[in-house]
């Protein structure tokens, strides 16, 4: 039997840690922003242009992580009020725990989920 109470504690923890990290994420974006507008920068030729481009990239791909994340995390809340948490979406059959240790937010066994999150 799945500790569903353990469950929703982790992922709410996860969920504010994710939310905790947006601003900070936003931040970085707009520090990039400013440094490549106040310059003069030619990414494509300048040596410090292509570093501002990758952190620009990498701080934008950590946001929509962060954010597919959150929609994951709100999903399996949802499940766990809506009993259905540590069931396969797919077939039905119970996710095993330590699946859930490892993506409590995932809502396929371990069957299903190949090439899925």
């Amino acid at each position: 039997m799945v500790d569903i109470e353990r469950f929703r504690m982790l992922l709410t923890q996860e969920r504010e840690r994710k939310l905790a990290l947006l601003p900070a994420l936003r931040e970085d974006i707009s520090s990039v922003n400013a440094a490549r507008q106040g310059s003069n920068v030619d990414d494509e030729h300048d040596p410090e242009g292509s570093t501002i481009a990758f952190e620009l990239s990498q701080a934008a791909a950590l946001m929509e992580q962060s954010r597919a994340g959150l929609v994951q995390i709100e999903a399996a809340l949802s499940r766990i009020d809506a009993g259905t948490f540590g069931i396969c979406e797919v077939c039905g059959g119970p996710i095993a725990e330590g699946r859930l240790e490892a993506r409590p937010w995932t809502p396929y066994c371990i069957r299903h989920s190949a090439g899925k999150a």
